[in-house]
């Protein structure tokens, strides 16, 4: 009976574990419908938004960005998109008449996101 029941806890942790993995596919979408009008598609501040912000759209694969996303996965991500401190991208958007649908953000949705970001950034080396 023990061994049954550290089998099933064994087989939960699975599940558990296959749940919270970061669904790529998704993270693309995202970055490709949010992000690419103002960081490019390379994530290098490349967009045709990148220099109509102060401060501009900053390249996101530099060593010092590429290490705080791999120190704090998702935070700096949820950081950044959720800004609660401020209407940086709103206001870029809308006085370049660029109007994006709302979103509902979920958890992992920046996982997402995160993930997405990180392979294309160890793609580009």
């Amino acid at each position: 009976m023990k061994a049954l029941f550290i089998a099933a806890l064994g087989v939960l942790s699975l599940i558990q574990a296959s749940l919270s993995f970061a669904d790529n596919a998704n993270g693309k979408n995202i970055y490709l419908q949010r992000c690419t009008m103002c960081h490019g598609t390379d994530l290098k501040g490349t967009g045709p938004l990148a220099d109509k912000s102060n401060p501009p759209a900053p390249d996101l694969t530099t060593p010092a960005f590429k290490e705080r996303l791999n120190d704090y996965p998702g935070v700096i991500v949820s950081s950044i998109v959720l800004r609660p401190n401020g209407d940086l991208i709103p206001k870029t958007l809308r006085e370049n008449g660029v109007t994006l649908p709302p979103f509902s953000w979920r958890i992992q949705d920046l996982r997402d996101l995160n993930q997405y970001m990180t392979d294309v950034m160890s793609k580009s080396r």
